[in-house]
């Protein structure tokens, strides 16, 4: 199956109201999510608000598990957490889920969509300048960074 196929039929799921474990790859919602070690969990997407994770359309076959930044009516603005300026925008039907928890390599699940989690995404996009020095640290002095 390839990765079109797998983000279809996960999406399909979705839609039928079925909560979908989603591997995630990369390192673009560093530092809450690691791909290649963490899943996301992925629900049908309601009413979206700012800070969400979300599985986004945002291309011919190009798919994003990334925060929404900006709603605005026709636009949705999205943000890796380990981006430093770079975004991508889709409509509003082009999100195909929300991720509400992040199961990590040992099953244990941590929730996406609570005031502190937000609280924490806010002021991580807050700091944006100073988002890649942190994350360099990180990576040279904590094992669970060193990707």
């Amino acid at each position: 199956m390839t990765d079109e196929q797998i983000i279809q039929e996960a999406v399909r799921l979705v839609q039928d109201g079925v909560s979908v474990t989603f591997p995630v790859k990369g390192r673009s919602m560093l530092p809450f999510i690691f791909g290649g070690r963490e899943s996301v969990i992925l629900q049908k997407p309601g009413s979206l608000q700012r800070g969400q994770v979300v599985l986004a359309q945002v291309g011919p076959e190009r798919y994003v598990v990334h925060r929404i930044i900006k709603i605005e009516p026709d636009r949705i603005i999205l943000m890796g957490d380990g981006n430093i300026c770079g975004t991508e925008s889709c409509t509003p039907a082009n999100v195909l889920a929300v991720a509400t928890h992040v199961v990590d390599e040992n099953g244990r699940r941590r929730p996406l969509i609570t005031r502190g989690q937000l609280a924490k995404a806010r002021l991580w996009y807050g700091i944006r300048p100073l988002r890649r020095i942190i994350l360099a640290i990180l990576r040279r002095t904590c094992k669970k960074y060193a990707i």
